[in-house]
């Protein structure tokens, strides 16, 4: 059985973002744990107010990206 991080949330946001429908989506710079990075943000208004919200976020210096079993990619 494999096992994923990837939750139904996370596959509509990325169909959204690869069908080009929707025009509230921005790149946004940033910093993820006080290190420099940049987000894909959706910009919806709230009244007179705007909401941002972080969708993914750029990889950083610090990070470790590896798999279920803690091994890291093509090692």
């Amino acid at each position: 059985m494999t096992s994923t991080n990837i939750i139904s949330c996370h596959k509509e946001i990325f169909e959204a973002l690869k069908s080009g429908d929707y025009s509230n989506f921005a790149l946004f710079s940033c910093f993820v744990n006080n290190e420099p990075a940049s987000a894909i943000v959706s910009i919806n208004r709230d009244g007179e107010d705007y909401l941002v919200k972080p969708l993914f976020v750029s990889v950083t210096e610090s990070m470790e990206l590896t798999d279920h079993n803690g091994m890291l990619p093509g090692a």
